[in-house]
């Protein structure tokens, strides 16, 4: 609140923002979520470098509208099969967050592996958190015009390069990489490299907390997921309170004081800038730096381990062991979502493996509907849309059915090269005296030469003019 004047105030309906400066922390929750960073970034920057039969393993062609996924050729057609991704990590996101809180932002979450990435090459240019404070406070000099450039410079560069591997995925990189040297890129090209190293400089490098805070709507609704079973970072109030400062676990100190000797650590380590302590906020993204900082002053001070730690509310009521809290774990909830997953899998794995690399579309002339080509024959003319969703070229026999006498005229084989499509026009006759006038239903069936498996049929319609 601000004086203006006599008898008035100003009053901020909001705090303004205060630049967090974490500290560095080291632990095995540490070690894991730098092994997510790897892995994860390991796929991202490596899945478009990598090849299978003789083009990438993974290329989204929009212009072709064709996406390959190693094995696969997929089509606008097969858009169902992106739905169940979707829907398969839905279900897993809701299996995790009922058995472990905010897991996915911690270790796996874009934002968040780009936001510890950022700040690693800031801590190794700039220094500790000691060093930026000082850094930040200190007069425009040279040597803190050098170290924010070249800290800059250094995320410009991954940001750069995390939206050149983007659209990497939807065009080759070689071609990507040989237009850019070139500067011979296509505007969509080039927008959106820009654009998204630019959202990953701002959010990464900037906005930090900020995302998680106000505008990632998973930290809104994450409470409908959890029950008092569910796995979060949790500060043992009952063993920590009241605090007090010492050196050694309960020598030297008064028997009323508890076991946190309110060294601040678990809030300088939060990306988040949450205070543990003071409950579970809304905030916190269960990257567990807080347990590896409290775990390594334990130690120091010669206390057990978890005053800070992943529990359970119903744990930390009763003071369950944690053979009971894992006992807790398989409780309908999760079942439940644990079964969603499980059937999702279950169903796109069928799906793909009975999915015929094949599809056709039938369209029925209308400037040759149901004309009369003499010898008592009725004549319909169908343009065939084919698509070979295989890896290798094909040869297929086409043949009609559903109705007496009718033959295909020509052509009745036609060859497809591998992933690619191919209009033919199909010219279908039947006896007008083995038929009745008007439109009747025929079927279309294509085989593969070389693999009957590969076979499918498509329904149209047959017209036959009246006498």
């Amino acid at each position: 609140m601000q004086t203006n004047g006599p008898g008035f105030s100003i009053i901020d309906l909001y705090a303004p923002r205060k630049k967090i400066y974490t500290r560095e922390v080291s632990g095995r929750y540490a070690s894991w979520r730098w092994a997510c960073v790897w892995l994860t970034q390991l796929v991202y920057y490596g899945l478009p470098w990598l090849s299978w039969n003789g083009r990438p393993a993974v290329l989204f062609d929009l212009a072709a509208r064709k996406f390959f996924v190693f094995g696969l050729v997929l089509w606008p057609q097969d858009f169902i099969y992106l739905a169940g991704v979707l829907i398969l990590c839905a279900a897993l996101l809701f299996l995790l967050s009922a058995v472990a809180g905010r897991v996915w932002c911690s270790f796996a979450c874009p934002h968040t592996v780009y936001a510890e990435i950022f700040m690693w090459i800031e801590r190794k240019i700039e220094g500790s958190r000691s060093a930026r404070i000082r850094l930040d406070k200190q007069a425009i000099s040279f040597d803190k015009i050098a170290k924010k450039s070249l800290k800059h410079l250094a995320w410009t560069a991954v940001a750069l390069w995390t939206g050149i591997t983007l659209v990497g995925y939807f065009t080759p990189m070689p071609v990507l990489l040989s237009g850019l040297a070139r500067f011979t890129l296509t505007p969509w090209q080039a927008f959106w490299i820009l654009f998204y190293a630019a959202f990953a400089y701002l959010n990464a490098g900037w906005l930090r907390e900020q995302i998680c805070k106000h505008m990632c709507a998973y930290a809104r609704f994450q409470s409908v997921m959890f029950d008092k079973d569910t796995l979060l970072i949790t500060y043992d109030a009952a063993r920590g309170e009241p605090r007090g400062v010492r050196r050694n676990w309960r020598r030297g100190a008064a028997n009323s004081l508890g076991d946190c000797i309110d060294c601040s650590l678990c809030l300088q380590v939060c990306p988040t800038g949450s205070d543990i302590r003071k409950g579970l906020p809304f905030e916190c993204i269960d990257c567990a730096s807080c347990i590896d900082a409290c775990d390594s002053v334990m130690d120091k001070i010669g206390a057990p381990r978890g005053l800070i730690r992943y529990s359970t509310a119903n744990a930390m009521q009763r003071g369950l062991s944690a053979q009971e809290i894992r006992r807790r774990i398989a409780r309908p909830r999760v079942l439940i979502y644990l079964c969603m997953f499980l059937l999702g899998i279950c169903v796109m794995a069928v799906s793909l493996t009975r999915r015929v690399p094949l599809k056709v579309d039938v369209m029925l002339d209308r400037a040759a509907i149901g004309r009369d080509v003499g010898g008592g024959m009725v004549e319909n003319v169908y343009r065939l849309q084919i698509m070979n969703t295989d890896e290798r070229p094909h040869a297929y026999r086409i043949r009609a059915g559903g109705i007496d006498s009718i033959a295909i005229v020509s052509p009745a084989q036609v060859e497809v090269d591998s992933a690619t499509s191919r209009s033919v026009a199909v010219n279908v006759r039947a006896e007008r005296r083995r038929t009745g006038s008007g439109a009747g239903r025929i079927r279309f069936e294509l085989v593969a030469l070389d693999d009957e498996r590969v076979r499918i049929a498509e329904d149209a319609a047959f017209y036959v003019p009246p006498n």
